[in-house]
């Protein structure tokens, strides 16, 4: 029964320091607004559990050189296998492809987590 005990509290011991996937983002569009472009991400929670998203910090690159950058924060629930679309403001004037790198904060069994993501987007 000790045993038992035993290996069932490393088997949870393990479970816990074991990495959740990354969330995934994926460009669902980009919209013209006076002075300023909005790119319309879904992130999407691979866990699986449930994760709070607190924060995205952002930037965007073409052709390797910085055009915009900032942070959306956040404050939404998102289930396990779940998607909720970001809205993150482009400041800049691309005129083809441009890259979004940044950090994903999100809270995860009530720890907070951070998250390098990336998508392409094309705002024509």
């Amino acid at each position: 029964m000790l045993r038992l005990a035993f290996a069932l509290s490393l088997a949870l011991a393990a479970s816990a320091c074991h990495s959740p996937p990354a969330p995934e983002l994926t460009v669902l569009g980009v919209r013209e607004a006076p002075r300023r472009e909005v790119v319309f991400l879904q992130v999407t929670n691979p866990a699986s559990r449930a994760m709070r998203l607190t924060k995205l910090e952002y930037t965007f690159a073409s052709q390797g050189t910085r055009i915009a950058s900032g942070e959306v924060l956040l404050a939404r629930d998102l289930a396990a296998g779940a998607a909720a679309v970001v809205e993150v403001p482009l400041e800049a004037n691309a005129a083809g492809p441009v890259t979004l790198k940044g950090t994903l904060v999100a809270e995860l069994d009530q720890i907070v987590r951070t998250f390098t993501v990336s998508a392409q987007v094309d705002p024509r």
